[in-house]
């Protein structure tokens, strides 16, 4: 059966983009080989992608999944891409399927065509509403060493409760610490 990740890079304290979800504090991480990656992306079945990561949030220099130059994993990965909107009437973009309605039924629909494999969620919002919904399995951050100090968060939720994560694997890449953990309901 299918597992859903949130994969994501974040910076030490705790952002996965700069201000108006600009991208381009990740670029002196991306390049150096990571075998954790190169683990995970054979092992993706489908993704899950949030509408305000699909359109690259409000930054200027931001790539949009919309765009060639946003594609998901530069591009190295192809496969069912699902985005998870409000607006059942999306304008169709080439390669991908929007999703409206229930979080639930978005992440069936992904875990379908995923044929076993991992169903990956980008995006703080959609992860944070799956993780709400007993939806996330997994956690894959690569943790870069540095301090943004604005941005979207990895993981908001205001006077939630902590979630327990299980450690199933961590390792080194260059500067980047990769942390694979497993939700524990």
């Amino acid at each position: 059966m299918a597992k859903v990740l949130f994969h994501a890079t974040t910076s030490l304290d705790g952002f996965i983009t700069g201000p108006r979800g600009a991208m381009d504090w990740v670029g002196p991480f991306v390049g150096t080989p990571n075998p954790a990656v190169d683990e995970l992306m054979p092992r993706i079945g489908a993704l899950l992608i949030g509408a305000n990561t699909f359109r690259g949030g409000e930054a200027t220099d931001a790539h949009p999944a919309s765009r060639p130059e946003g594609a998901p994993y530069g591009g190295a990965w192809s496969g069912p891409m699902f985005v998870l909107t409000r607006d059942p009437a999306e304008p169709p973009v080439d390669g991908y399927t929007f999703v409206a309605g229930d979080l639930r039924d978005a992440v069936e629909v992904a875990k379908a065509a995923a044929d076993g494999g991992y169903v990956v969620v980008l995006g703080a919002k959609t992860a944070r509403g799956c993780l709400e919904a007993g939806l996330l399995d997994e956690v894959l951050l690569h943790l870069a060493p540095v301090l943004l100090g604005d941005g979207v968060r990895m993981f908001d939720r205001a006077a939630g409760a902590p979630v327990r994560l299980e450690w199933m694997e961590r390792s080194t890449a260059g500067d980047i610490e990769n942390l694979w953990a497993r939700v524990a309901y």
